[in-house]
């Protein structure tokens, strides 16, 4: 026969169990919030288009509608270039050597010995050695953090501060980090030919990679991202895509193969956001319409471009 629990023991069996359910409870809603907080939203700063020559990037996007704006040289004395910054304060940085042939000290000689070429992106931040003390802890590579600097044609210097992130050439796979150190309004000017129009500024970088699966992985270890969208696309391949991320990965297609062989991982394609999608085809003559996830893409004439991929997003 079961003794009956006296009053006392009941009390004390409700309370241990009442406070046994609030630590169970306070465990997992701190593992929860510990991994709510790990997720890295990407604040687009620029991508970059390298050449061999300035002014011939410079003309070619001019013709394309998207007239740059001359930014001055590095502080590296090497390199020096021009950018279409957009209303929403990212921009497409055309760089190349200030010397023809002359691309000593620079990450991208390989690609600037093209003519044109997408070749790395940037995401800014405010608290740049917190971010660099993170991705050490999660086991990504990252450099310290060093200086960087150019003059404005009007004679301004500016001044930033970025670390490299992963183990290819700066901002191939994964971006770097720029921090400024001088008001970011005057590294970034609103360029007049696209103040207003369709497109509002960089919306997404197009990524080939060899191995999708590792890429996925790299990307998810590396900002604690959830799993992506994946779907394919015809003269593309596979592609995954990060919801509210600037980040499309691509694999599988020919011509991303011979990209990559030549190049290494790197972005293929950029797409510019656009506000008004039809007004943005009519104006600079788009063509190529396709749906990714969801949305309407349609290309600049890559011919024109020299070949650089460029497009646009919407609806």
């Amino acid at each position: 026969m079961c003794r009956r629990t006296s009053p006392v023991v009941g009390w004390f069996s409700a309370a241990a169990f009442a406070l046994f359910s609030f630590v169970i409870c306070a465990i997992a809603l701190s593992f929860r919030a510990a991994a709510q907080q790990k997720a890295t939203v990407l604040e687009l700063d620029h991508v970059s288009i390298c050449g061999s020559n300035l002014d011939t990037l410079r003309q070619m996007f001019t013709d394309a509608g998207l007239a740059p704006d001359f930014g001055g040289p590095h502080g590296n004395g090497v390199t020096h270039m021009a950018a279409i910054g957009f209303d929403d304060g990212t921009y497409i940085e055309l760089i190349a050597p200030m010397k023809a042939g002359e691309t000593a000290g620079t990450p991208w000689a390989k690609f600037m010995a093209e003519e044109a070429n997408t070749c790395a992106w940037a995401v800014g931040t405010n608290v740049l050695l917190q971010e660099v003390d993170r991705l050490k802890k999660d086991g990504i590579a990252v450099t310290e953090p060093a200086k960087g600097s150019r003059k404005r044609p009007d004679g301004m210097s500016i001044e930033w501060t970025v670390a490299d992130v992963g183990s290819t050439t700066p901002g191939a796979v994964l971006p770097f980090i720029i921090e400024d150190q001088t008001p970011r309004q005057w590294r970034v000017l609103n360029s007049a030919s696209v103040q207003g129009a369709p497109v509002s500024g960089v919306e997404n970088v197009v990524i080939a990679v060899t191995n999708l699966d590792a890429s996925i992985a790299l990307f998810r270890k590396a900002y604690g991202w959830a799993d992506p969208i994946t779907e394919n696309q015809k003269d593309w391949g596979k592609m995954a895509y990060f919801p509210g991320e600037p980040v499309i990965l691509v694999s599988g297609a020919g011509w991303i193969s011979e990209r990559i062989a030549k190049f290494g991982e790197s972005p293929v394609a950029y797409l510019l956001a656009g506000r008004d999608f039809p007004a943005a085809v009519k104006k600079y003559k788009l063509s190529g319409n396709k749906t990714w996830f969801g949305q309407k893409v349609s290309w600049f004439d890559a011919g024109k471009l020299k070949g650089v991929r460029l497009g646009v997003i919407g609806q």
